[in-house]
């Protein structure tokens, strides 16, 4: 009987305060942001039993090595999330809803934009307090849009539907992160990389290029239902994603430049 009382009452506990429904943004952050840190002491506890290269590491590499290892665990979650939202959730194909699409939320889709918000703000404060060696002004800037457009939707319940939309661009994050571990390992003229080289490039191509094209089609159509959210998301939706966009382009040539070397060192 004592333990089901205390099962009931951390159930209430949780039901009441922790997942009480003002407190779901403020939850999923703080647990996404030591969800992070956790994420960060494996991946240097595993590193350094199982990779042997890990040992001659400088430090700013192995912090960058275990940087890397959430922003992958992240994207591989909120990929997964935004997918699910966006082409398979009752939430927003639903048309027989009587609601418009950019005023739909839920207690799952609120809570997954928090997660998001917690990586997004931890990511940033590593890139500021290491910075430049964990990326550049271009990082910065892309977190605090990101950040930016995704707390207002977690925070509003507004527009959240094209939040997910731009953060299936997470999708390339993984490939990216093996690059570069491909190359610390010292495989930059393997075929793993050549592949990878190949695979980044249409997976870039695809989710951060033509996708987000797509998006401002459905933007354009629905434009009408966008001008009823407040002003500071109108401001978001019709801003952010073509910056995000500009910031894609930038880097796709990039990515098509290095595909080019590697391919020419092959042959």
């Amino acid at each position: 009987m004592g333990v089901k009382s205390y099962q009931s009452q951390a159930e209430s506990l949780l039901k009441e305060y922790i997942l009480a429904d003002p407190l779901v943004p403020y939850t999923s952050i703080v647990g996404s942001i030591f969800a992070c840190k956790m994420v960060y002491d494996l991946a240097q506890l595993i590193s350094a039993v199982h990779f042997k290269s890990y040992s001659s590491f400088s430090n700013i590499q192995r912090v960058e090595w275990s940087n890397r290892a959430i922003s992958t665990v992240h994207a591989i979650f909120i990929t997964a999330m935004s997918l699910y939202f966006v082409f398979w959730s009752d939430l927003f194909l639903d048309n027989q809803l009587a609601s418009l699409i950019t005023f739909r939320s839920s207690f799952l889709s609120t809570f997954t934009l928090g997660v998001s918000v917690g990586y997004f703000l931890a990511d940033l404060g590593m890139i500021i307090w290491f910075y430049p060696a964990l990326g550049g002004m271009e990082y910065v800037i892309h977190h605090l849009l990101s950040i930016a457009a995704t707390a207002c939707a977690m925070l509003t319940g507004e527009a959240q539907f094209y939040t997910y939309m731009v953060l299936i661009s997470e999708t390339t994050t993984p490939g990216i992160n093996l690059r570069w571990y491909l190359d610390k390992a010292g495989m930059k003229r393997s075929r793993a990389y050549l592949i990878n080289g190949i695979l980044m490039f249409l997976a870039w191509l695809v989710v951060r290029i033509l996708f987000f094209m797509y998006i401002f089609y459905h933007i354009y159509l629905n434009v009408d239902q966008v001008k009823q959210c407040r002003t500071c998301v109108q401001i978001l939706v019709f801003s952010v994603p073509v910056l995000l966009f500009i910031m894609n382009a930038v880097w796709f040539s990039k990515i098509v430049k290095g595909l080019v070397k590697t391919l020419a060192k092959q042959q």
